[in-house]
């Protein structure tokens, strides 16, 4: 349709006029609340779910680190049994002491050597099912 400006401004106009009725601007007015309703509601939504997984980070990490207490004063008193369970096998205190020294030390080494493989992996694979997987 190939019509001359001021044609074309009286065809929008007067179709204009055709649909503003006060039955359409009603619906298009409940229209605008509903989608201002539907975005509040998105906005709560969002921050319920926000709330919720950041919920089970926490809970997850002060899980972890109460375990992690806990198993360090276990593998204290443990260590400690067995530097007493080894002294007359090396020979002294001192030695068995060394020994279990040197085991740990191990212990720590190959934690940080395979750290991604053991931390930084697993850590990454649950933040990533957390924050982007939906229900």
């Amino acid at each position: 349709m190939s019509l001359r400006p001021s044609a074309y401004i009286i065809h929008i106009l007067t179709t204009i006029v055709m649909f503003a009725n006060d039955k359409s601007i009603d619906n298009l007015q409940d229209l605008l609340a509903e989608c201002k309703k539907y975005m509040e509601l998105q906005k709560d939504y969002l921050k319920l779910d926000l709330v919720e997984k950041l919920t089970i980070l926490l809970s997850t990490l002060i899980l972890i680190l109460i375990l992690i207490i806990l198993g360090m004063m276990a593998l204290f008193y443990l260590s400690f049994t067995l530097a007493y369970i080894l002294e007359p096998i090396v020979g002294g205190l001192t030695a068995s002491y060394a020994l279990i020294s040197g085991v740990i030390i191990l212990l720590a080494l190959l934690s940080y050597l395979f750290r991604k493989q053991l931390i930084i992996q697993p850590m990454v694979n649950f933040i990533s099912h957390l924050f982007l997987n939906d229900k």
